[in-house]
């Protein structure tokens, strides 16, 4: 089989995108962003209905809205206040899923020095989220209210479409579904309409390869394992 250097290209831009949680300060060229979301933006959605919104977030803005959920994320009372408008992950865990999950929590835990015992260690790694682990830009995503199951299919390829978009300038991102708790903390610094949902968040920059959380790469199991072929 033949490999032609955009087939190598676009496999490249997909298997090197991996979570990054910690970036340079290096800023983000707005020009930059604006291409990445018009390319996005190209992906498919049932009826043409293209059902994403983006908040994109830098300098004191961002910096507001950190600070305003960290603040609650910070005080164990304040934080049990606030929850997420839809269950992103099962409410009832089984095999492999919660393998898969405590495996991962587990190795970037290891690689931090984090142990099973040390609480408030996980709880300040976790809390990093909420600043978008340093990175320059964050987006925050959100969905019309009206929309239903299809569109959030949709909405999948939308955020994919920017990771990959990102790894092809050599930007990296972490899509954080963590934000969602916040929702209300959100909705009201970024005057957010009640007509609208969060869907998650996402940093983008540029990756810091000094740290050694970014040498975290998941394992993904082979194709022959969860495909079928019939002839």
């Amino acid at each position: 089989m033949i490999h032609t250097p955009q087939q190598e290209a676009v496999d490249a831009a997909i298997t090197s995108r991996h979570s990054i949680r910690a970036y340079l300060p290096d800023p983000v060229a707005r020009e930059d962003i604006e291409r990445i979301l018009e390319v996005a933006a190209r992906a498919p959605s049932g009826t043409n209905t293209q059902p994403w919104k983006v908040y994109v977030l830098t300098g004191a803005t961002k910096q507001r809205l950190s600070s305003a959920i960290l603040a609650a994320h910070n005080d164990p009372a304040v934080a049990a206040q606030h929850t997420e408008e839809y269950a992103y992950y099962p409410r009832e865990w089984v095999s492999p899923y919660i393998d898969r999950r405590r495996k991962v929590g587990w190795d970037l835990y290891a690689l931090l020095g984090l142990t099973r015992d040390n609480k408030a260690g996980m709880a300040a790694q976790h809390g990093r989220n909420y600043q978008f682990f340093d990175a320059p830009v964050g987006f925050i995503f959100t969905i019309d209210r009206i929309l239903e199951q299809g569109s959030w299919l949709d909405y999948g390829m939308f955020l994919q479409n920017i990771m990959v978009a990102a790894r092809g300038r050599g930007l990296d991102t972490c899509p954080q579904a963590a934000f969602t708790q916040y929702h209300r903390i959100i909705e009201e610094q970024l005057a957010i309409p009640a007509s609208e949902m969060v869907v998650c968040g996402m940093a983008l920059g540029y990756c810091d390869n000094t740290k050694i959380e970014n040498s975290l790469i998941t394992a993904r199991e082979a194709a022959s394992g969860f495909t079928r072929y019939f002839e």
